[in-house]
């Protein structure tokens, strides 16, 4: 899943239209309840089973692909 895939899926999530590659998703109105669902998408989309630490690690759309990119 890459950087635009995963703004999309924040912009889903946030209901926010103005998130693009670089936007951090707790910064942008985004909570742990929220994460989750970014989570379940990341699984649905990808088979990549990522944690809350790995979101906190990287809460951007950009910082994200990487990780999946590293986990699959």
């Amino acid at each position: 899943m890459n950087a635009d895939a995963l703004a999309d899926v924040f912009r889903r999530v946030l209901e926010t239209p103005g998130i693009g590659p670089d936007s951090d998703f707790f910064e942008s109105g985004g909570d742990s309840l929220l994460a989750t669902r970014v989570l379940s998408a990341v699984a649905a989309a990808c088979g990549v089973e990522l944690d809350f630490d790995d979101f906190l690690d990287a809460p951007t759309p950009a910082a994200l692909a990487k990780k999946i990119a590293s986990a699959a």
